[in-house]
């Protein structure tokens, strides 16, 4: 469950900021098949890649978890 909410949560962000997968990827210097799982809820991700994910949407991790 937190693994889709978390996919879902990060998707909209993305979304809303315009960017593509691979451009966010690219911005955040993860590959971008890794980071497609991710978003997909089929990775478990690292704490150290959810860091890097809040600091390319500009964001605190507590803002990046708001509303999940």
């Amino acid at each position: 469950m937190i693994l889709n909410n978390f996919a879902t949560r990060i998707k909209e962000i993305r979304i809303s900021k315009g960017l593509s997968q691979e451009k966010f990827a690219l911005k955040i210097d993860m590959d971008r098949t890794y980071y497609a799982s991710v978003e997909s809820g089929k990775r478990n991700i690292s704490l150290k890649n959810i860091q890097k994910i809040a600091d390319g949407f500009e964001m605190s991790l507590e803002e990046l978890f708001k509303n999940m």
